[in-house]
């Protein structure tokens, strides 16, 4: 074994930063012996100085991140503070100045993914980034590594924590959205701005990268259809359950069926309770790979937390720390196929569409000649009525989310129809 220590920095002590420092300590010769030389904490790069953080010697500490990831002796910079910028900069500098990278930051991947890969690779460096995607749950190397040499064509699942934990607890306790919000908030799934995951920003960002790894070409988060569950009702969640179904925020990134394009899209869908994915609960994540020699698999665990994402971080830091070792890299941005990402129009799937309407002869058939007109297919009709007013449940067969988009629109028009109740697409089937 070597002697001499492998030098590691840690941009951000926040949950997470502090726990890799924490195993970092406590593991230490462990973490030597699976790595062929000790590591060592060089410096750490926070934002106030002033708090105490048990088992970090202050001499490390320090304000100037990037004085620390230009140093020349870092051999590791560990990125755990979030956000675009500094991480960008801080990237790319430690780069320039010999180190390779392992990073948490989902948004800055989804944003500028392409760039640091290729800041990575003109300097030699590595960039690895497990933990930017569902907490622990190994993902990112196994679509990397593992099914490189397979073909992946669909990736589905639960990337947030917070908007499971919602869901969940709206679907077993019946609780509304915003009561299940704060409950989430109370036990810190949610944060105190919980806009990121309630309107679907992070699984957004974690469906871009995923797209990107699993069928090899660039998706950027701009390119991912995104919406949240604040729109979902205790309605909806009964809705569903009638159906057989709950309802589930899915990341959903596909390789069309002639392989001429992606997709990859975001939005809660009612999905059977005989679907793995239904019996998801809590705060835990759960991503189905479909490969076509391999089938499909499945990989499940906490996606979020302190201990969570430190082991991903770990993780990639012995794979980082051997390849030092070793003098070698692994594996970089795989975009060779370059196939574009077809607009949400162009996605064929279910809808479950609620309307209130008049209680009165002939508006079954109004509403489904508007389906027909539209080209869309009506697999199931439930409709009850009283005093006047009714409600009418139309669940769709599969059609392009742009003629059911146009059916919905052409619905409103309709003077028989009230109002559109809720509208959900259908998935798993």
């Amino acid at each position: 074994m070597r002697t001499r220590p492998l030098k590691v920095a840690l941009l951000g002590c926040g949950v997470v930063g502090s726990e890799v420092a924490r195993i970092m300590t406590t593991h230490a010769d462990d973490l030597a012996a699976r790595i062929g030389a000790p590591v060592e904490l060089a410096g750490v790069a926070v934002r106030r100085p002033s708090k105490v953080r048990e088992g970090i010697d202050p001499a490390l500490i320090t304000t100037d991140a990037t004085a620390l990831v230009q140093r020349g002796d870092i051999d590791v910079v560990v990125e755990v503070i979030g956000g675009i910028e500094p991480a960008r900069a801080l990237i790319t500098t430690a780069f320039e100045n010999g180190a390779s990278v392992v990073s948490a930051n989902k948004a800055l991947l989804a944003e500028d993914g392409a760039a640091l890969h290729a800041a990575a690779e003109k300097y030699g460096r590595d960039l690895y980034y497990e933990a930017a995607v569902a907490g622990a749950i190994p993902l990112v190397r196994p679509l990397r590594e593992s099914l490189v040499g397979d073909k992946v064509n669909r990736v589905l699942g639960i990337v947030n924590g917070t908007t499971n934990f919602i869901l969940d607890k709206m679907d077993t306790s019946g609780a509304g959205y915003s009561e299940a919000l704060d409950e989430a908030t109370a036990l810190g799934y949610a944060e105190a701005d919980p806009t990121a995951d309630v309107e679907g920003f992070d699984a957004a960002a974690k469906a871009a990268i995923l797209a990107g790894i699993a069928f090899h070409t660039r998706v950027k988060i701009g390119d991912v259809h995104r919406e949240g569950i604040t729109e979902v009702t205790a309605a909806d969640i009964a809705s569903a359950r009638r159906m057989g179904c709950t309802v589930k925020l899915l990341a959903i990134c596909e390789r069309a069926a002639d392989g001429a394009s992606v997709t990859a899209r975001v939005h809660p869908a009612m999905i059977p309770l005989s679907h793995p994915l239904a019996s998801v609960r809590e705060a835990y994540n759960a991503v189905f790979v479909e490969a076509e020699a391999a089938g499909q698999l499945m990989f499940y665990g906490p996606g979020a937390g302190g201990s969570p994402t430190a082991s991903a971080v770990l993780g990639d830091l012995v794979a980082v720390c051997r390849n030092k070792l070793g003098e070698a890299t692994g594996p970089g941005e795989s975009a060779y196929t370059r196939l574009p990402v077809s607009p949400m129009g162009e996605v064929v799937t279910r809808y479950h569409i609620s309307l209130d309407v008049a209680d009165k002869p002939g508006v079954l058939a109004q509403v489904a000649t508007v389906f027909a007109e539209q080209g869309v297919s009506i697999d199931t009709v439930r409709q009850q009525g009283k005093d006047g007013e009714a409600s009418l449940v139309v669940v769709t067969h599969r059609a392009p989310d742009a003629a059911l988009s146009g059916t919905v629109e052409a619905l409103r028009k309709l003077d028989t129809v009230r109002g559109v109740a809720s509208i959900m697409r259908v998935e798993g089937e």
